[in-house]
């Protein structure tokens, strides 16, 4: 990373952008942006938070680059009838992707964690810098959410960390390809199934991936990552499980809570621990189980790193209850993927009450590749009172394949025996939600890469008690 130039980020906003901009602050550079978000007035918090970390914003209309010593940073999305890629184009500009300059920065380092995996990721990266952080490694940290833990008055948008030492933890994102940029010492792989990608390219994609590292934390409850730790040699590997006694790392006595989920983890030599979770679910055991290993694989010994797990205060809309009024329990979660939704369900299920949901797909390409997977999902783990509407997918602009729509999907789930109800607009399943709601019913709001999710489901909380 140059320090003498400007670097702009385009689409600055974002929650894998957000983040990297932060760091590129910190570490002494000139940093400015643009987001199409800004320019149609949503998430105005956010940007005034940029602003006061002197941050200079602009609209996403090539206003902000204007001499060929700007870096110009888009994510892989942006297409080049962007404005400010064109305009980079015309003055010369140096042009990087997210993934380049993150992954860049997180291989100069000599020790790096990379947690990687379809799901997962941004839990177990926000818990293995906990644990870093509590072992006091003082890591630099790259999320692609908020973490908890770190948020304060001064860092509302806590999704970055800079550290003082020469330890780099970073989620990796498989979607675009650019986790083939990165070389950790330790590689987590949390899991592996259909999302962004056919499962021939993801499993070359993650195989290439742990193979580069010193260690692989690898998990044995799924079929490919189990596959993989079966090609990698015992010394460099360390793998985990809720239910094989031949992994490394194994979960036993799990009790859930509404409040979180309690379980020991045993060793290969036989030591146990108690571990108490503040996030709940048999998924965040996994997760878990997953920072254990890779702090373990950074020199933190297992009973100390099992004690600090306690502390961990998760991230934000992963399961985040908004409130309750009315006897009516409003949670807002990130959930976005057929494996991300069963495990929300799963958890939600574990205590009475029924689910009234609504599920905004995260855009129309992943509706056509995955609409097997989300009908089957929602038929199998819904219960028969639980009530599923569908807005169309979130769409801010760019070329669009609609082949497949959200009243497909819900088509689908339909004939498979389940209530599920498609309405154009989010704001119309909103109003149905409401309407249906009865004390005892938990109102959960699903979906990805749109800020404004939270806010309405704050909104549909305010409602209810109104």
């Amino acid at each position: 990373m140059d320090r003498e130039r400007r670097y702009f980020f385009c689409g600055i906003g974002g929650s894998g952008m957000l983040p990297l901009a932060l760091i590129v602050l910190q570490r002494g550079a000139i940093v400015a942006g643009s987001d199409r978000s800004l320019d149609q007035g949503r998430s105005p918090a956010k940007f005034d938070f940029l602003r006061a970390r002197g941050i200079a914003l602009f609209p996403q209309d090539g206003s902000g680059i204007g001499d060929a010593e700007t870096v110009l940073v888009t994510s892989a999305a942006v297409e080049e009838t962007v404005p400010d890629v064109q305009a980079a184009r015309r003055v010369g500009a140096t042009l990087t992707t997210r993934a380049e300059l993150l992954s860049d920065l997180f291989n100069a380092v000599p020790r790096s964690v990379g947690i990687a995996g379809t799901s997962g990721k941004s839990t177990t990266t926000g818990m293995v810098g906990w644990l870093l952080r509590q072992a006091g490694l003082d890591p630099t940290i790259v999320n692609g959410a908020v973490m908890r833990n770190f948020v304060a008055p001064e860092t509302p948008f806590a999704s970055s960390l800079v550290g003082g030492g020469d330890l780099f933890v970073a989620e990796i994102d498989e979607s675009d390809g650019s986790i083939a940029r990165y070389t950790p010492d330790v590689a987590v792989l949390n899991n592996v199934a259909l999302d962004h990608k056919s499962i021939e390219e993801l499993r070359r994609l993650f195989g290439d991936f742990v193979a580069k590292a010193r260690i692989a934390v690898l998990n044995l409850d799924n079929d490919e990552t189990a596959a993989l730790a079966a090609t990698i040699p015992p010394a460099r590997r360390l793998t985990y499980s809720l239910s094989d006694p031949a992994a490394d790392l194994l979960a036993t006595d799990i009790v859930p809570a509404p409040d979180g989920i309690g379980f020991r983890v045993r060793d290969a030599a036989g030591g146990s621990w108690p571990v108490r979770l503040l996030v709940p679910g048999r998924h965040n055991v996994a997760n878990a189980l997953a920072a254990l290993a890779a702090a373990r694989a950074c020199g933190i010994a297992l009973d100390r790193a099992a004690a600090a797990l306690s502390g961990f205060a998760g991230i934000r809309r992963r399961l985040e209850v908004v409130g309750s009024t009315g006897g009516v329990t409003v949670i807002d979660d990130f959930a976005h993927n057929p494996d991300k939704i069963a495990a929300t369900l799963a958890t939600l299920h574990d205590f009475p009450g029924r689910l009234l949901i609504l599920f905004q797909p995260h855009g129309f390409g992943p509706l056509k590749l995955m609409r097997e997977g989300f009908a089957a999902c929602f038929a199998d783990h819904l219960r028969p009172d639980d009530v599923l509407t569908m807005p169309d997918p979130v769409y801010f602009g760019g070329t669009a394949d609609r082949a497949v729509t959200s009243a497909d999907i819900v088509a689908d789930i339909v004939a498979r025996g389940r209530d599920a109800r498609f309405f154009p607009e989010r704001a119309a399943c909103g109003e149905a939600l409401l309407a249906l709601a009865r004390p005892g019913d938990r109102i959960v709001v699903m979906g990805a890469r749109d800020d404004t999710l939270s806010s309405f489901a704050e909104d549909l909380l305010r409602r209810l008690g109104a």
